[in-house]
């Protein structure tokens, strides 16, 4: 089950662009939600992209062989 706690978020934008939003039925709140999720979804991946390169790097191995592993030892479970 979700936390349902939440804050306040305040941030200025263009009143042009809240007023179109409101005049389309567009829920700012939900908009805002995903993108933050996606948004922080691609920085973890790319910060865990990073990791995993540098432990390759330290274990002179290639991530082509990385991959290899990682779906050899899938296939023996």
């Amino acid at each position: 089950m979700r936390d349902m706690t939440t804050t306040v978020l305040s941030v200025r934008i263009r009143k042009e662009l809240k007023e179109e939003a409101e005049k389309l039925g567009i829920n700012l709140k939900e908009v805002i939600e995903k993108s933050l999720e996606e948004e922080i979804k691609k920085v973890k991946m790319e910060k865990m992209k990073k990791i995993i390169e540098e432990a390759l790097k330290s274990m002179n191995m290639k991530e082509e062989d990385w991959i290899k592993a990682v779906k050899e030892s899938r296939l023996e479970r």
